[in-house]
């Protein structure tokens, strides 16, 4: 019997502040290096989504989240143009969190900056660009790249 197809899970948050969305510029040896993309990161084995979110967020920008206080902003079924590769993704909004934000990770991110989410700077990952897009305009769910 051949084996299920399975696909990564990703999430994403989105902090605002002032009108303004967090977003870090990708740097180093990894994926879409350059650009800009939310905080954000793949689903470990054996962890749930919340925790998910709360770790990448953590580890990226030092920020702690409470579960309770986030709020799911959009799920999103990806596909990388030009393949088949395809990933669900989760992006949360959190009501509330602590701490202010820093490049907690100085080899995978250079620069944090406060965007306009009506004016996303070019070098956006369009994943991310999708995403905000859709946030802003009250959708719960897209797809993107099928």
């Amino acid at each position: 019997m051949p084996e299920r197809y399975r696909s990564i899970i990703d999430v994403h948050v989105i902090l605002r502040r002032h009108g303004k969305i967090l977003l870090l510029r990708r740097a180093g040896n990894v994926y879409a290096t350059g650009l800009f993309c939310l905080p954000s990161g793949h689903l470990e084995e054996g962890e749930n989504i919340l925790h998910a979110a709360i770790r990448e967020t953590k580890e990226e920008t030092g920020i702690r989240l409470d579960a309770a206080a986030l709020r799911l902003a959009l799920s999103i079924h990806e596909r990388h143009p030009g393949t088949t590769h395809a990933r669900v993704g989760f992006a949360f909004e959190p009501t509330a969190w602590d701490g202010e934000p820093v490049n907690a990770e100085p080899g995978k991110c250079s620069e944090l900056l406060w965007a306009d989410p009506a004016q996303l700077p070019p070098e956006t990952v369009g994943y991310t660009a999708a995403i905000i897009s859709a946030v802003e305009r009250g959708t719960t769910f897209t797809l993107n790249g099928w």
